[in-house]
C-alpha cells in the first residue's frame, strides 16, 4: 500500500508551556510562544497494513514498547475515530536528535505523526485542524504544525478544540539558535509527569500561571516591533520562573547540570561584551541560545569553550510540517 510521510521541525517555547488546565484533553495553563527551528527533524512514514493484529510501530530503529508505543497507538486510535476507520498500521519514526532530552522530541514527533496517519486514513485537515489533534497528543506539538514564531494559547478545562497559530515578526529581524548539548540521556523525570507533580505541589505553581500572560504580551510586541533586547529578557525570566517552580515542587524537579548553569553565565557574559544573546531552557539540561544570525560565529566560538557543553546544533527558523 502506499506511504504516507511528513516531515516536522521541534520547537523551543520562548515563553514557557509546563502545566495543564485540563490534563485528560491535555489543555495548557498558561499560553506559550516558540520558534520552530530547522536543524532538529522528525521524518514519519505511515502505511496502511491488511489484516488484523496490533500496529508496528519503529522509533528511531527500534521497535516501540511501553509508554512510547501506547502514546502513539492511542493517537492513531484518536484519527480513526474521526475518519471513521481504523485500520491497522506501520509508523517508521526517525529524528535527527536525541528524544527525552529536552530538546522537543514529542513535538515534532507528534506533529509528523500526526500529519501522516491523517494522509493515511484519507483525512484532509487544515493546518487549524492538524494543530488541534496534533496538541492532544503533545501540547507542543500543536506549534510544530507551523512554522516560524508561533503561540499557544491557554485554555480552560473542558474546551474542545484548540489550535496553534503564527506570530507576525518584523521584517529584517534575522534570527539564529545556538543549541548547547550538555546531555543526550533521558532525563530522570518526563516533562508530563514534571508538570503534574509542579502543580500538585510546588507553592510557586499559581503565581506561574497569573504572570505567564502578561510575558507573553510582551514577547508577542518584542517579535512585532524587532525588539530583541525585550523579547530575550522575557524569554529568560520566563525559563527562570518555569524552572524555579519546577525546583519548589516535592521532591524538587532539577533538570539542570553544571554545564547548564556554567552557559548560562557565558550568555550573559556574551551581553556584556555586546553581543545580544539570551538563553532558555526547557525541562532538561539542554541550554538554547538566541540571537542575530550575524553573530553566530561569535557565539558559538564563546559558548564552544564552555566546559561540559559536548557539542552545539546550530539552527535557524524552521518550516511547518510537510506532508509528501
Amino acid at each position: 500500500m502506499p506511504v504516507s510521510v511528513a516531515v516536522a521541525c521541534a520547537n523551543f517555547a520562548l515563553c514557557k508551556y509546563w502545566g495543564k488546565s485540563d490534563p485528560d484533553r491535555n489543555l495548557p495553563a498558561v499560553p506559550s510562544l516558540s520558534m520552530t527551528v530547522d536543524a532538529l527533524r522528525t521524518r514519519t512514514n505511515v502505511e496502511l497494513l491488511e489484516g488484523q493484529g496490533e500496529d508496528r510501530i519503529v522509533i528511531d530503529g527500534r521497535p516501540a514498547t511501553g509508554e512510547a508505543a501506547r502514546r502513539v497507538t492511542v493517537h492513531l486510535d484518536r484519527l480513526g475515530r474521526i475518519a471513521g476507520v481504523r485500520p491497522r498500521m506501520a509508523v517508521t519514526s526517525d529524528s535527527t536528535f536525541a528524544a527525552a532530552a529536552g530538546l522537543a522530541s514529542s513535538a515534532s514527533a507528534f506533529a509528523a505523526l500526526t500529519a501522516a496517519a491523517a494522509r493515511a486514513v484519507g483525512l484532509d485537515l487544515g493546518a487549524d485542524a492538524l494543530s488541534d489533534l496534533a496538541r492532544q497528543a503533545s501540547a507542543s506539538a500543536a506549534r510544530s504544525v507551523h512554522g516560524g514564531f508561533v503561540e499557544l494559547p491557554a485554555a480552560p478545562s473542558g474546551t474542545d478544540f484548540l489550535a496553534a497559530h503564527p506570530v507576525p515578526v518584523a521584517s529584517g529581524l534575522e534570527l539564529g539558535m545556538s543549541i548547547l548539548i550538555t546531555s543526550e540521556s533521558p532525563k530522570s523525570v518526563g516533562s508530563r509527569d514534571g508538570m503534574t507533580r509542579t502543580a500538585a505541589t510546588s507553592p510557586y505553581h499559581e503565581a506561574w500561571v497569573r504572570q505567564a500572560p502578561a510575558e507573553l504580551v510582551s514577547a508577542r510586541a518584542a517579535l512585532a516591533s524587532g525588539d530583541l533586547g525585550e523579547l530575550g529578557a522575557v524569554m529568560e525570566r520566563s525559563a527562570l520562573r518555569m524552572h524555579a517552580s519546577a525546583m519548589a515542587a516535592d521532591p524538587g524537579l532539577l533538570y539542570w547540570n553544571a554545564a547548564t548553569v556554567e552557559a548560562i553565565h557565558a550568555v550573559r557574559r556574551l551581553r556584556e561584551g555586546g553581543v545580544e544573546a539570551y538563553f532558555t531552557v526547557d525541562a532538561g539540561p539542554n541550554v538554547k541560545v538566541l540571537h542575530r544570525r550575524v553573530d553566530s560565529e561569535r557565539v558559538r566560538a564563546a559558548l564552544g569553550a564552555v566546559a561540559g557543553v559536548l557539542r552545539i546544533i546550530e539552527a535557524g527558523v524552521g518550516q511547518g510540517v510537510e506532508v509528501a
